[in-house]
């Protein structure tokens, strides 16, 4: 049976509005996580405390704000922050790179070209075409972030847990944005699985 054309406009519509409605995204990250733990992995409740290097004494407001929220992942996986009784010292570290890219970056392009003032050449699977153009960026940011936590044994001073996460989108170090990039690291732990892997984490819009 044939559909008429106001209602399947009609269900275009409503599925493009249920997808400007959603409240949440999903926040790709690639993981690459070691362990080589002395004895055995730790057990919930072990206790730990944070170590900050020269650099990161310096920004102490901003470190302040990232080791809060490795607290709170670290909590999730069973670890406890008691500096007084630690077995284990944790240390954070969280970089930022904003890339710009041009217009026809990224998923969904599927040809090649390239611009100047004036002057375009392009092609992809629907054929080839030569006109004028003026190149343009993307009005906001583009963000390429990387956080990395290290876990040492505090009796042989020997790091026995690294993990990294690596994302990349157009929203910065929102709390939201840090937050999930430590669950992810910390997916698995004390054991994960060899890497890299990737985990995806919902985050509010």
């Amino acid at each position: 049976m044939k559909r008429s054309i106001p209602a399947i406009f009609s269900v275009a519509v409503m599925a493009l509005f249920m997808v400007g409605c959603s409240t949440t995204r999903v926040l790709e990250n690639e993981v690459t996580a070691f362990y080589n733990w002395n004895a055995a992995p730790p057990t919930p409740g072990t206790a730990y405390r944070f170590e900050r290097l020269p650099s990161q004494q310096v920004i102490g407001a901003q470190q302040d704000y990232v080791e809060e929220r490795a607290r709170t992942a670290l909590a999730k996986v069973g670890m406890q922050m008691n500096p007084a009784t630690a077995r284990y010292s944790v240390q954070v570290r969280v970089s930022t790179q904003v890339i710009e890219r041009l217009p026809y970056d990224g998923a969904g392009y599927d040809g090649f070209g390239f611009a100047t003032p004036g002057v375009f050449l392009g092609g992809g699977s629907q054929g080839a075409a030569f006109g004028l153009s003026f190149p343009m960026r993307f009005s906001e940011p583009y963000y390429r972030r990387e956080l990395t936590l290290l876990m040492s044994d505090l009796g042989t001073h020997q790091v026995v847990f690294e993990t990294r996460a690596l994302s990349d989108g157009v929203q910065g170090e929102t709390l939201s944005v840090l937050s999930a990039m430590l669950d992810a690291a910390l997916r698995g732990f004390p054991q994960p699985p060899p890497g890299p892997y990737r985990v995806n984490v919902q985050i509010p819009r």
